[in-house]
Formats: C-alpha cells, structure tokens, sequence
C-alpha cells in the first residue's frame, strides 16, 4: 500500500542478481527454485548464434545487462521518427526521433514547455502531428491503431468527476478491456480501497493522480504512456509507486513516463529521453548519455544525469 514499505517477495518476486530489479522465480526440476532475470525480457536474439533466446537462457540476461551486450537484441515496441508539430510560429515538437524497448521504464526527461505533452498527445493519437512516422514491427501504425499499442493518462484531469473511483476502475476493465484480474492488486498498491466510494471530483489533488494511474494499470495495452506520474505525491507514496512501476515493468508491462523532476527520474528508469525546446537531445542510459556529454562539456560528464541534462541542452 502506498506510504508504506514494501516488499519483491511479497508478490513473488525477488531481485535480478544481475540488474537487481524485481524478477519471478520458478520451480525446476527437483522441486527447487531458481531465479529467472528479469522477465520483462521479450524477445532476445543472439547476434553470434542467429537463435532467439529460450528460458533457460533468461537465466544468464536480463534487459539491463542486455542493454550493455554487443550479443543481445532487445526487441523494439515502438519506433518514432521525424515526428514534429507546430502550433502556428511555434515548433513544440521538431524531427523528433527514438525508440522504446518492450518491458522497459523510459522517462522523458525535460523541463516545463519542452513539448513533453505534446509529444505524448501526438504519440497516442490525441493530437495530429504535422510529420512523422510511428511504427510498430517495423510496419507505420495510424492513431486508431495505436489505442490498441498505447493507453495515454495525462495530468491534471479528473474523468467522470461524479462518478465513484470504483466505478471508473469497473469501467475501464468492463468498457476499455482492462485487466480485470489485477483490480484488487492495484486497488492495493495504490492504496485506493477507502476512496472507492468517493467520487472521482471531491478527490485531493494526490488522491486523484492515484486514481489516475489505477486506471492506466488495468488497461490492456502493452504501452502506457503517463505524464508527470508523481505530480501530487508526497515522497513516500512517489518512491512506493516508482517501485511498483518497476514491478509492472518486470511483468512485460512497458511504462513511457513524463517526468519534471530529473532526481526522481534517475533512481528507476531504465532508459532516458531528453527534451528540449522540442527537440531530442539525447536517448539512452545515464552512462550513455553522460559519454555523449562528454563530447562537449567534459567538466558535466560525471554520470549524474542533471548535470548530463544541462550539459546535452
């Protein structure tokens, strides 16, 4: 529950021993348990052998370990390129390109009017770019098809404000498709079992972004695209949370996070995306990212990505 501890094992899971992220563990023969790192991995294909990953294999990598191996694949859920958008003289978004991993947890880095919204409302068809191609398995995807790849859930709103969070949570399951044998999960994670009753516009400003997110948790898409998750959150219910993405995200789900505040992205994302002025500064992890600052300002390459942020815009 939010504002408590909590603990991997609890739910099953226990730490990678490479990246140590949570990770499931499995009965082999014998009737002992073994650790399988880090199940977010999807699909790894070994460049030296031509031959997809099995199990066992899930044994020796995980994705964070993949992500520093010339031999592994990580298999890409989607793929943006030239993806741009005015608003009259205004370029909030120009020829932004990256990709996002299956199973990972990539912040978007960026500070207030760097586009990060927009982007969003662009990727998830809310809003229509000017140009660009989206696409997934290597194929151009339109917005109608992507709302079956990406659930969007922006800040700042409150859907069906006199609808009870109960009642919103039955209808994303019921009428979006969700994810019905989480709810009580979620409910509990998120600590929202006393506010089911209370409709969703007399929630506090917490309370609402809480509902927020156990929402975009029991829908079914593979991607869920959030933006400021920790908006409204003091620090024990944002860390508690951040380690329940990091959760989701060992269980295959893909998590694409809006975040103002670089401290808190830096403690759990897997990946980085730095905006600026609508422009893509950097992608990568935080050593590669600050390898690339290193190139132009050798005095900010020392692996904390503020300084790695100011450095790359």
């Amino acid at each position: 529950m939010v504002g408590e501890s909590k603990s991997y094992a609890s739910s099953g899971f226990q730490q990678c021993s490479l990246c140590f992220r949570p990770t499931k563990s499995r009965e082999v023969e014998g009737g002992s348990s073994t650790l399988v790192s880090c199940v977010q991995v999807r699909i790894c294909l070994n460049k030296q052998t031509g031959n997809f990953l099995g199990e066992g294999d899930h044994l020796r990598y995980c994705v964070c370990a993949a992500t520093r191996s010339a031999d592994i694949l990580i298999a890409m859920l989607v793929e943006v390129e030239g993806l741009s958008k005015r608003f009259g003289q205004i370029a909030a978004l120009a020829d932004v390109s990256f990709h996002v991993r299956a199973g990972e947890v990539l912040g978007l880095i960026g500070p207030n009017g760097a586009g990060k919204s927009t982007l969003f409302e662009c990727l998830a068809g809310v809003l229509p770019s000017d140009s660009g191609t989206i696409r997934t398995d290597g194929r151009p995807v339109g917005a109608r098809e992507r709302s079956s790849l990406l659930f969007y859930v922006p800040d700042g709103i409150a859907p069906w404000p006199a609808q009870p969070v109960r009642w919103a949570l039955d209808f994303t399951i019921g009428f979006l498709g969700g994810r019905a044998a989480l709810r009580d999960e979620v409910v509990d994670q998120l600590d929202l079992r006393q506010l089911l009753h209370q409709p969703i516009g007399t929630l506090s400003k917490g309370q609402r972004k809480r509902a927020l997110l156990g929402i975009g948790l029991l829908t079914s898409q593979p991607a869920l695209l959030i933006d400021e998750p920790f908006d409204g959150l003091d620090l024990r219910q944002a860390r508690d949370i951040a380690a329940l993405f990091q959760l989701h995200a060992a269980s295959g789900r893909t998590l694409f996070l809006s975040i103002h505040q670089i401290s808190d992205a830096e403690r759990f994302c897997d990946r980085f995306i730095l905006l600026s002025s609508g422009r893509v500064r950097g992608e990568g992890t935080v050593q590669e990212l600050a390898a690339l600052a290193a190139t132009r300002d050798l005095s900010r390459a020392n692996g904390d990505l503020e300084e790695v942020f100011l450095a790359l815009t």
